[in-house]
């Protein structure tokens, strides 16, 4: 049976920042859950056959976490969509190499229903979405930001209004404009 750890996870994640290596191997068992199911969700949306598994998915992501020299978290909350923000990333690197290896591999449209999915479980999706995500980003950081962590992070409005530290209101009127965004810079229909 594991030890009960000593400190809070704020408080291990303010000594990683600090240069605390022992605190990473503590804080890992605390977190460990709550990433995998995140990264569960992630491979979930992916096509069948993904060559990445959720603990190698895990893995990958809190390496990049807690390896950063220069990390600045603001709580457990903000660890997590960043920790979704990592595994976006690893996915969506992952998805490229794919599509470098093959062969006459075209881009294809995505499709988007009420609940912002991909919808044909295509790496080609993945990659589009993200660079519809990076061109938002350019428009309006916040905006991108909701998106990743509702979508990516299945973090509730709630928790990412306490992330981006704005009201909950803020976030869901935001989220409502960017899914129109997004479902018409998907479509290809920049006219609307």
């Amino acid at each position: 049976m594991a030890e009960k750890p000593s400190r809070s996870t704020t408080e291990m994640l303010a000594a990683i920042a600090a240069g605390d290596a022992r605190a990473a191997d503590e804080l890992l068992p605390l977190v460990y859950d709550e990433f995998h199911r995140l990264a569960e969700s992630y491979l979930r949306r992916e096509s069948p056959g993904h060559t990445l598994q959720p603990t190698a998915l895990v893995n990958e992501a809190y390496l990049k976490l807690v390896d950063q020299t220069r990390a600045d978290w603001q709580g457990r909350t903000h660890f997590f969509a960043l920790g979704a923000q990592a595994m976006r990333r690893i996915l969506v690197d992952h998805a490229r190499r794919k599509q470098r290896e093959k062969r006459g591999g075209g881009m294809h449209r995505i499709a988007l229903n009420e609940e912002l999915s991909v919808s044909p479980r295509r790496d080609e999706d993945l990659v589009e979405l993200d660079e519809a995500l990076n061109k938002l980003a350019k428009i309006d950081p916040r905006q991108a930001r909701i998106v990743e962590l509702r979508f990516f992070g299945g973090l509730t409005v709630a928790e990412v209004a306490e992330a981006l530290g704005v009201s909950k209101r803020t976030v869901e009127n935001e989220w409502t404009m960017v899914r129109a965004w997004l479902r018409r810079e998907l479509s290809g229909d920049t006219n609307a």
